[in-house]
């Protein structure tokens, strides 16, 4: 690493500098577009794990994903679109240590561009099943969750507890009933969570309307959305009349304009449910999130009212219901809004 440093400085400004050197605009320009796939994939191949038809993780931190060019951090709630963001954010490099990493490691060695290759007939590994479901509904209802609704998902086996660490597994079928996608989430008190390997984001953890909706709730995760479920019930709300998609996580766009992808999860649910004319977004309440949320709006709502709905309090939807419920503790003028929303 000081060889590959000492490189770089002596590129910059011909000499190994004492103060910090001036990095020309070009040289900056060349690091930045280096995406974090590539690099991990060149210089780092070690750390890089896949977990999914196009979809990367890190030895270091599993509950990063990597895919389209983009890379979140979802137990950190940070993300990015490409090498520098990510030694930044993730190994707390500065900005000239990353530049000086990547095009140190660029000079030594040209990066080769590696094709993925087409799997979309990649089988589902799902995890072990338990017995029971114990510690998952004891997790669960530690959330917040409503017992009556962990019962139900669990019955529909849209819920399960693994083995043998026990975890959480939230479940996604096709047409046909038959499991394409699973999302995995430590039971304990580690962050411990990620996509089964061979998840198709096409299917992600939902609760579809049991009767005729022309409404669709959007959540970055499955606890969410249960949180939300869990909400309706105490207003007397009957959430089986709701459609509720968890994206599995959302990515921050750089820039937000009608160009943004729409996640793949609601795209195919929209296209296959064409009664559908309003859409509530209920993403998180970081910068990731309030992004993610603006760029769908812009994309979506062309065709579709679009409804901004974060949580009134909170990081997201599980957070407000543990501030309803008094799990979580709140100052006095926070106690106070929560008791006007909540009415």
């Amino acid at each position: 690493m000081r060889d590959i440093k000492k490189l770089v400085s002596l590129f910059f400004v011909g000499k190994v500098a004492k103060n910090m050197p001036y990095i020309p605009p070009e040289i900056v320009k060349r690091a930045e577009e280096m995406d974090l796939l590539t690099y991990l994939q060149n210089y780092e191949p070690e750390e890089l794990v896949k977990v999914g038809n196009g979809t990367y993780t890190t030895k270091t931190h599993d509950s990063i994903r990597i895919s389209n060019g983009l890379w979140n951090w979802f137990s950190e709630g940070v993300g990015g679109k490409n090498a520098i963001s990510y030694l930044m954010k993730v190994k707390n490099y500065s900005f000239l240590e990353a530049v000086e990493t990547i095009i140190g490691n660029v000079n030594v060695k040209k990066p080769v561009i590696h094709k993925e290759e087409k799997q979309d007939n990649i089988e589902l590994v799902l995890p072990q099943k338990s017995n029971n479901s114990e510690c998952a509904k004891i997790y669960l209802m530690s959330r917040g969750i409503a017992p009556e609704i962990i019962n139900e998902c669990i019955n529909d086996n849209l819920i399960y507890e693994s083995l043998p660490n026990h975890n959480v597994v939230f479940i996604g079928f096709d047409d046909s009933k038959s499991p394409k996608y699973a999302f995995y989430r430590g039971t304990n008190k580690t962050r411990f969570m990620g996509e089964a390997k061979g998840s198709d984001k096409k299917y992600t953890f939902r609760l579809e309307a049991k009767t005729q909706c022309t409404r669709v709730h959007l959540f970055e995760s499955a606890i969410d959305l249960l949180s939300y479920a869990t909400l309706l019930k105490m207003k007397n709300i009957d959430w089986h009349k709701e459609n509720m998609i968890s994206l599995g996580g959302v990515n921050n766009p750089s820039k937000i304009n009608e160009n943004n992808k729409i996640p793949i999860a609601i795209k195919e649910f929209l296209e296959k449910n064409p009664n559908i004319n309003e859409i509530h977004l209920h993403l998180d309440n970081d910068e990731v999130g309030r992004n993610a949320s603006k760029s769908l709006q812009d994309v979506l709502s062309k065709k579709y009212t679009v409804l901004d709905r974060p949580a009134p309090l909170g990081k997201d939807c599980n957070d407000y219901l543990k501030y309803v419920l008094g799990i979580k503790k709140l100052n006095k003028n926070a106690k106070e809004k929560v008791c006007e929303v909540a009415r």
